[in-house]
């Protein structure tokens, strides 16, 4: 398996019925053009669909941090990096960037995800199959500079 460093998901267009409001992207269609991005990730990992029904396995998110760099409109064609900065026999911790087709960061997500037996659920060891895509993939992406926006928090800054 071939592993790009970052990994880059196909093209997405920001939808008419995501529009808020205010004119622009509602937030939680970040989340979803996020989603799509990792499951295009997850399906090269080897945890897609077919993973869940033939195997009775699968991921979920435990925690999902997002900061909004600059504001999406209808019609915008967005991409979607992912990129592995660790991983256990059990999670892995993902960066992922929203790019807009004109070359502007749109948004950063953060992620913690786990490997779930869905017979529990509980959250249970990779097999040795999705262990060794993940591991390749973190070499893969090990050379890759630390996102900036990775493992901030969330916080009013006082002096």
């Amino acid at each position: 398996m071939s592993t790009p460093a970052p990994f880059t998901c196909s093209a997405m267009e920001v939808e008419k019925d995501w529009i808020d409001y205010n004119g622009h992207m509602n937030m939680a269609y970040y989340n979803v053009l996020f989603d799509h991005c990792a499951d295009q990730a997850y399906e090269k990992l080897g945890l897609g669909p077919d993973y869940a029904s033939s195997r009775q396995l699968t991921t979920y998110t435990a925690e999902f941090h997002i900061c909004y760099v600059r504001e999406l409109h209808l019609g915008h064609k967005v991409h979607g990096t992912f990129q592995l900065l660790d991983h256990d026999e059990k999670r892995f911790h993902t960066f992922q960037e929203l790019w807009h087709e004109d070359g502007w960061l749109a948004a950063t997500g953060e992620a913690l995800t786990l490997h779930i037996d869905m017979t529990g659920p509980r959250v249970a060891p990779f097999p040795e199959d999705i262990h060794a895509a993940v591991s390749e993939m973190m070499r893969a992406h090990t050379d890759l500079p630390r996102p900036e926006r990775a493992g901030r928090s969330i916080g009013i800054r006082r002096k």
